[in-house]
């Protein structure tokens, strides 16, 4: 680039997007990167507050911050990610698919550490609907050295991708009920319904609902029934706190369970308990589930539907961003409730 004085400029090549503001009224670009000057722009270009310009004068061993921002994009995009065309120096990229974002944050950092890159995104392990843009990228300056872009562009091929959405597998879920006053009729279930709906979401489908009393081995044979007929998943329902009558983990465990964790750093949710009975995840969810909009389910079943094997470690991590707020109005995802 190099840098001329507007009435100096006809005849020459813009060498950036120039963006004019309207306050309330209009920002947009004015003129377009690659706009030939034409004596009649200069009026407008002065009006806007543009004496001098950059114009195209790239010296060798240099690229355009429009180029650049491709590449780094185009380094950094995974599955499930689509890349726009360069507006004002910045490229978009976008999920093509509804998944759980993932975002490589360590080589993030280590992206944004060599001076003149900026990459932002969203907070990675959280459902991503198709359309959404998930991170955004660009250069500092209107150019970059060749070398230094080349640095940026290998950190984002050693740790490929820096940016994916995983596409929620297809699951059947087996769901069982414990509690005598919905075994007996006592009360009318509601968490079916709510579990029905938030797994729809998620592209998965209640396969069986079994209810059953207080009872562990009831419990256990009804979890291992559902295995039986095909679900992919169990989600267990009531009896997760400590009362006497809570039998529910101790129904997981019955049926063969093995343990991740239970009890969360996680609010609503700490009751939630994590096992798995050979490949099978099992779920024990607390009763918060049911009549909170965001919980622990929506922190941690993701992340099972999308393929992936959750740690105690990662529920653990939780604790940092675990605490919702109780908006009156819930906003979530849109808020920092689970964001690590």
């Amino acid at each position: 680039m190099k840098v001329v004085a507007v009435e100096e400029a006809v005849g020459m090549v813009l060498g950036h997007d120039i963006t004019q503001i309207v306050p309330g009224k209009v920002k947009g670009p004015a003129f377009k990167k690659g706009h030939v000057i034409e004596f009649k722009d200069i009026p407008k270009l002065l009006n806007i507050g543009k004496e001098n310009i950059y114009v195209f004068d790239l010296q060798e061993g240099f690229v355009h911050e429009d180029d650049a921002a491709l590449r780094i994009a185009e380094a950094a995009a995974g599955p499930g990610i689509e890349i726009s065309q360069p507006k004002e120096g910045r490229v978009n990229l976008t999920a093509t698919v509804s998944g759980l974002l993932k975002i490589n944050a360590g080589a993030l950092f280590r992206i944004n550490e060599i001076d003149e890159a900026a990459m932002a995104t969203l907070h990675t392990n959280h459902r991503i609907d198709a359309g959404s843009v998930v991170a955004g990228t660009r250069i500092i300056p209107l150019v970059i050295e060749e070398e230094k872009l080349a640095s940026i562009i290998n950190v984002c091929r050693e740790n490929y991708p820096i940016a994916e959405v995983k596409p929620f597998k297809p699951w059947k879920i087996g769901v069982v009920t414990t509690g005598s006053e919905v075994y007996r009729g006592r009360i009318k279930d509601k968490f079916g319904p709510v579990l029905k709906s938030k797994f729809s979401l998620l592209g998965s489908t209640v396969l069986r609902q079994i209810f059953v009393s207080d009872d562990v081995q009831m419990t256990a044979q009804a979890v291992h029934d559902l295995i039986d007929e095909g679900a992919d998943m169990i989600a267990v329902t009531g009896g997760m706190s400590v009362d006497p009558d809570d039998q529910t983990p101790a129904g997981i465990r019955a049926a063969g369970g093995e343990v991740v964790i239970y009890g969360t750093p996680c609010l609503p949710g700490s009751m939630f308990m994590l096992a798995y009975i050979n490949d099978t995840p099992v779920v024990g969810l607390p009763g918060c589930v049911m009549y909170n909009k965001a919980s622990i389910f929506d922190l941690v079943v993701p992340r099972i539907l999308a393929g992936e094997e959750v740690t105690k470690e990662d529920i653990i991590a939780l604790g940092h961003g675990g605490l919702c707020s109780g908006c009156p109005e819930c906003r979530y995802p849109v808020c920092g409730f689970g964001k690590v």
